[in-house]
């Protein structure tokens, strides 16, 4: 039987600050990438194998409501534009186990960030890419 996850309290750490409070969607991409093999006398194309070891490619993309507060977004974001950091999401508060992974990008870099995005009448939120950098799942 199919179960469906529903994700009401997952959590979002971005350069080791908590930004649970002001996130509203998180997706990780977790990518190896194509390394072909294909030979001579070899009838279909192949990718990769055992033997063969590709790059991973990985990204995280989190939508932010935006704050300016000691601690909150915009503190915690605006100095990491063209550096390295860790983000670590899982899909709730708690251990980590089997059942709430928690899943971690070492050394991923943040290429741009958008200070103000706002319009008339609606919440200001920011969309950011983290890419590169190695993620690890830990289940206990």
């Amino acid at each position: 039987m199919a179960t469906s996850v529903y994700l009401s309290n997952p959590t979002v750490t971005i350069n080791s600050v908590a930004l649970t409070d002001q996130c509203t969607s998180a997706t990780i991409n977790y990518v190896y990438e194509q390394l072909e093999t294909t030979a001579f006398g070899d009838t279909a194309r192949k990718f990769g194998g055992a033997a063969v070891t590709s790059l991973q490619n990985n990204s995280v993309e989190v939508e932010l409501y935006q704050s300016y507060a000691a601690s909150e977004t915009e503190a915690t974001i605006y100095g990491l534009v063209g550096i390295t950091t860790n983000i670590v999401i899982a899909p709730a508060s708690g251990a980590a186990s089997s059942t709430n992974p928690t899943y971690t990008l070492t050394g991923a870099y943040l290429e741009s960030h958008t200070p103000i995005n706002a319009s008339l009448g609606e919440l200001s939120t920011i969309t950011l890419t983290f890419s590169g950098g190695v993620l690890t799942k830990a289940v206990s």
